[in-house]
């Protein structure tokens, strides 16, 4: 009988170049690499954080996240945005580039103040300035990579690169399309994403947002879900409708991502708090409005932790739909949990659906140590990366992280060789 070898799985150091060798990897053979491309403690940052992860289409993977430089008041204190780029499909990685950084938005003639939800809760300190969820999402018809991200948790601007992340455009001020919100929903704290965003086959651009009434822990909850969208490339961006309530019936809706299914509807997979701990879900037929209620995907287990999703191929291009969906596999472990209250962030794995999300019959352990948010995306030959926060900080505790790390598997390796994939 033949016997077949899986490709080791080898992690290696943080380093400005990460160079795994020359080695090819057999055809439909079972293959997985993972690379940490950031590390706790490099550039005087405490940990990198929140991954967004986008592939162009000239098959540059970018890399993204939040640097932090304290481990206290995580979400308020000093954070800046970081990218990393690969031409090699996220086998090496070019230095890491600084992006976003406090002082650039007033450098562009933009003033802030603090955000009251933080003075209130006496979250951050003064002097301190949280630029966070930065969320890319690329225009495949024009080629350019759109770049959100928030300052105070209380504005929201945008970055427009047109040569494959290597230069960026000055930050452009889009708050007043969140102010359409406070119509329906008096938010005082908003965020994008966090993740990637998507572009529906009519060309539209569809950038998942949630919002705040800024109390309860961290100024975070209550809360809702919803869109900003874009039909003209980024040029114009408009608020869609609330997708999720405070409790109906999840309880604060918030980190949301988004997929088009075979049928053109719009589905949000949805991080909430409820004592049922699965992930919420809902559909709409545009991607902005007319959302269905919420109810759970009772597969899908919710440790209160930032998820992604992707979709690896359909019957039309590939004979089967195939769609991916990752976050940290982990329930209760026996002990019951209040509303509100997550679940220690462990055990990485991936989900492979085919119909469309009905069900998640292939489930595949990726980081079975502690291990949290992560983003998925797609190479031209099939190879699917994740980028997820990886191990323990200093403390000991999961926050900070230690890593963010890169994954490169096919799909041999996630259904151990029952299925397969022809770029």
């Amino acid at each position: 009988m033949a016997t077949f070898c899986i490709a080791n799985i080898v992690s290696f150091a943080a380093s400005e170049i990460v160079r795994p060798g020359e080695v090819e990897w057999p055809g439909k053979l079972p293959r997985i690499e993972k690379f940490h491309i950031f590390m706790a403690g490099q550039d005087g940052y405490a940990n990198f954080r929140i991954p967004g992860l986008v592939v162009t289409p000239k098959g540059t993977v970018l890399a993204f996240c939040d640097a932090r430089k304290a481990a206290k008041h995580i979400d308020w204190a000093t954070i800046e945005i970081y990218m990393r780029r690969s031409t090699t499909g996220g086998k090496t990685w070019e230095p890491r580039k600084r992006i976003v950084y406090v002082g650039m938005h007033e450098e562009h003639g933009y003033k802030f103040e603090r955000n009251r939800v933080a003075v209130e809760q006496g979250l951050g300190e003064e002097g301190q300035r949280p630029i966070t969820n930065q969320m890319p999402v690329v225009d495949k018809v024009t080629g350019d990579i759109h770049l959100f991200h928030c300052v105070e948790q209380a504005r929201c601007f945008l970055m427009t690169s047109k040569d494959d992340g290597l230069t960026w455009s000055p930050p452009k001020e889009v708050t007043d399309v969140f102010e359409a919100f406070k119509k329906e929903y008096p938010w005082r704290v908003l965020a994008t994403g966090p993740g990637h965003g998507i572009q529906l086959e009519n060309g539209r651009l569809v950038i998942p947002v949630w919002l705040s009434r800024g109390g309860g822990y961290m100024g975070h909850r209550p809360s809702v879900t919803s869109v900003i969208y874009s039909d003209d490339h980024g040029k114009t961006w408009h608020a869609g409708e609330i997708a999720a309530r405070e409790e109906d019936p999840l309880l604060n809706p918030n980190e949301t991502i988004a997929l088009q299914l075979a049928d053109c509807r719009v589905m949000l997979n949805i991080r909430n708090e409820s004592a049922e701990h699965r992930r919420g879900i809902t559909f709409s037929a545009d991607g902005a409005t007319g959302w269905t209620k919420p109810v759970y995907d009772k597969t899908l287990k919710e440790p209160v932790c930032m998820a992604s999703i992707l979709r690896v191929s359909t019957e039309k291009t590939h004979g089967k739909s195939r769609i991916i969906f990752a976050n940290p596999d982990n329930d209760r472990d026996g002990v019951k949990r209040a509303n509100g209250h997550g679940l220690f962030r462990k055990n990485l794995s991936i989900k492979l659906s085919y119909d469309e999300g009905k069900t998640w019959p292939i489930n595949k352990v990726l980081e079975p140590g502690p291990s949290g948010y992560s983003d998925l995306a797609i190479l031209d030959d099939g190879t699917i990366l994740c980028l997820y926060e990886d191990g323990l900080g200093k403390s000991g505790s999961f926050f900070p992280s230690k890593y963010l790390t890169l994954a490169r598997f096919n799909l041999e390796w996630l259904t151990d060789r029952a299925d397969t994939l022809d770029p």
